[in-house]
């Protein structure tokens, strides 16, 4: 098993359950206020026929963009199967679909995650690993980050021999402002365990590149 420092308990790891962060959070009203000043920032005039509903359409949006943070990734991994007949190999699920924004420019980031792991005692429904990459990656991000995030949740609440997990995606901060470069993906990976050494690692890392 893997031996990592362990996730912050559930209550913690979501910061949308934390009191003091909910008594922070402006309300719909106010979100909506600043959407207004954000168009009038850009040129626009936000009473116009145009744009009166926009304000409301983008926080609505918000709500969708950042689910994450409504949701707990360790209580996503939380049922889980001991019953899998002695299997002990390699459990691999690849392009996930990624959706997750840049915390520094807020702009889009998408992509795909692969996930691997080496059962230990138990296995974990394989839509779950779709599901804990939609609750982090729903949040701001660096990709960076949000890939370390996947592989210890993944590693903490399993405790498997080996993860790995790799992000390959494409930022729109770098397509539609800056240098404006298009078709760039970036490429992350994370490897724990087993994964992190030969021949493993060898082995793994040609299966995630397909």
């Amino acid at each position: 098993m893997l031996d990592i420092d362990p996730l912050p308990s559930s209550s913690t790891a979501n910061a949308a359950q934390d009191p003091a962060s909910a008594a922070a959070r402006p309300s719909r009203a106010k979100a909506e206020a600043a959407v207004r000043t954000l168009i009038r920032w850009a040129g626009d005039e936000p009473t116009r026929e145009g744009l009166l509903a926009t304000p409301a359409r983008v926080v609505r949006a918000y709500e969708e963009w950042f689910a994450g943070y409504r949701q707990d990734p360790v209580r996503v991994l939380s049922r889980t199967f001991g019953e899998v007949g002695g299997y002990d190999d390699l459990v691999l699920l690849r392009d996930i679909p990624l959706q997750s924004t840049c915390e520094h420019h807020m702009a889009a980031i998408r992509g795909v995650v692969h996930i691997a792991y080496l059962p230990s005692r138990r296995v974990v429904g394989i839509s779950k690993l779709a599901r804990l990459v939609e609750a982090l990656g729903r949040r701001l991000q660096i990709q960076e980050r949000l890939t370390t995030e996947i592989a210890d949740t993944l590693a903490n609440v399993l405790q498997p021999r080996g993860v790995a997990v790799i992000v390959q995606a494409s930022h729109e901060c770098l397509s539609s402002r800056g240098v404006r470069l298009h078709g760039v993906p970036m490429l992350t990976r994370r490897l724990l365990g087993e994964f992190a050494q030969e021949p493993r690692r060898q082995e793994i890392l040609a299966m995630l590149a397909g």
